[in-house]
């Protein structure tokens, strides 16, 4: 019930899992998680990155900017966990899937997304991650025998994320025909 996808191009993932996300929702599927928006802000920098919260309205930038020079890591820790904060509490409200744009640095130390994760799997929630390739090997040692890689798919993975909420007896949500 740990779906993970890897990517190796700038961005591919995330427009991947955004349009999973938006699938699943348009069908009422109730959906706990974040997906991640690449705000470019010219050849001079790095894009902004901001975190969409999947059971809310909130959109959180999880980035900071160090300057043209800067060779350091960018995530603002405290936009990160505002918006673990904010999973956890849709999580707690209710969902069928969870939904991480990102098992990341964070999540290989401990913090992050990793103890909603924890949280998800042993509530009987399936769980969707993304994965850089530099990351794998620490996160199937995470993962152990509940990884199931997917392919960079939207249909597949769709249809994944389906199979795997129905086998938790979820339901999508009535929607309203007016």
């Amino acid at each position: 019930m740990l779906g993970y996808v890897t990517g190796t191009g700038r961005g591919e993932v995330d427009s991947l899992l955004r349009d999973v996300a938006d699938r699943l929702q348009a069908e009422g599927w109730p959906l706990a998680g974040a997906v991640q928006y690449n705000v470019e802000t010219g050849p001079e920098s790095k894009c902004h990155m901001d975190l969409q919260v999947l059971s809310g309205t909130e959109r959180v930038r999880i980035s900071q900017d160090l300057g043209a020079l800067s060779r350091g890591c960018r995530l603002d820790p405290q936009g990160l966990e505002r918006v673990v904060g904010l999973v956890s509490a849709g999580l707690q409200r209710g969902a069928a899937l969870l939904l991480v744009n990102k098992f990341g640095k964070q999540e290989l130390e401990g913090r992050g997304f990793r103890p909603v994760i924890g949280e998800a799997l042993s509530s009987g929630v399936p769980v969707l991650v993304a994965i850089n390739h530099g990351n794998l090997d620490a996160f199937l040692g995470f993962a152990g025998d509940l990884g199931e890689a997917l392919t960079q798919d939207a249909d597949a993975i769709a249809d994944w994320c389906r199979a795997r909420m129905a086998e938790t007896s979820a339901q999508p949500l009535a929607r309203d025909a007016g």
